[in-house]
């Protein structure tokens, strides 16, 4: 039997600062993280009255009433389309345009960078109000399609909802590609350049070394750009609440799921259950999403 060591005054004394010093960290995750996840599951398994602050548990009603919601198929629908389209397009994008300004003949790319990744540091909002004035009516958009002679009359990207949703995809992709380029930029500054000097002896062109030689090597780094753009384009809510006006219009063409869980939480006639219960849903509909994503670009 092997003896217990007896430890020191000063080494519990230790122990018990340094629990000290992580105990704010872990209330805080308790109550902000733990607590509201179990609280708002709790929630969504209830019919509940702000007014009276009546709890009636009601099974799964909340959940069977998603699927018979047309709203929340609606908003389920433009969610995935939002997703499906940006996430791809934005992930290429980002990595090309990283490929090209890692090259070593690329003249002031260093000022392009700079440039180029200010609308990061710009907010959400702004960038918001800056697109709904740019394909406004009277835009400049329309003013430049017009003198291209493209059509005659201005179309009303804003109001129609063929292009409603559109003009927020524009956006997040002209704005979210400068912070993703930026993390490829960060992981191609440790490829070795002897492995596109290799390739070039073998004949490879510059195609031919983005397809066998960067996207390999930045696969890992791929998986988590496409896992953040799935989580920031399934939580999309500022741009369509701006560009709407909160109500999702117009026709409910930029109604996404986080915008309907607001508009159910804190609406005029707020449904919290429904609400808690939309969000478990986006939840599940996130992860499940993701863990396909890492699945299929090599992930274990």
């Amino acid at each position: 039997m092997e003896k217990r060591v007896k430890k020191s005054k000063r080494e519990i004394n230790k122990i018990m600062q340094g629990y000290a010093f992580i105990l704010p960290a872990l209330l805080v995750l308790l109550v902000f993280f733990v607590i509201s996840i179990v609280f708002a599951i709790y929630l969504s398994f209830n019919k509940v009255d702000l007014f009276t602050g009546e709890y009636t548990w009601n099974n799964f009603e909340n959940y069977i009433n998603i699927f018979k919601d047309t709203r929340s198929l609606i908003a389920l629908k433009n969610t995935a389309v939002f997703a499906l389209f940006v996430v791809p397009i934005q992930t290429i994008i980002a990595l090309v345009m990283a490929y090209v300004l890692a090259s070593r003949d690329v003249r002031g790319k260093k000022v392009f960078r700079m440039i180029y990744f200010l609308p990061t540091l710009t907010s959400s909002s702004a960038l918001t109000i800056i697109f709904m004035f740019l394909f406004n009516i009277n835009g400049p958009i329309n003013d430049f399609f017009i003198n291209l002679g493209l059509y005659n009359t201005p179309i009303n990207f804003l109001q129609e909802p063929e292009y409603a949703l559109k003009v927020i995809m524009a956006m997040n992709i002209w704005s979210t590609v400068p912070y993703f380029m930026t993390i490829y930029l960060a992981s191609l500054v440790d490829l070795p350049y002897s492995l596109y000097e290799a390739a070039e002896i073998d004949g490879a062109n510059a195609l031919e070394k983005l397809r066998f030689v960067t996207i390999p090597y930045l696969r890992p780094i791929t998986t988590y750009v496409i896992i953040t753009g799935i989580i920031g384009t399934f939580q999309m809510f500022d741009q369509a609440y701006i560009f709407s006006n909160g109500s999702g219009g117009p026709n409910n063409s930029t109604l996404t799921l986080s915008l309907l869980i607001y508009q159910n939480a804190f609406g005029q006639m707020p449904t919290m259950g429904f609400a808690a219960a939309l969000a478990v849903v986006l939840s599940i509909i996130i992860f499940i999403v993701s863990r396909i994503a890492e699945k299929l670009n090599g992930g274990k």
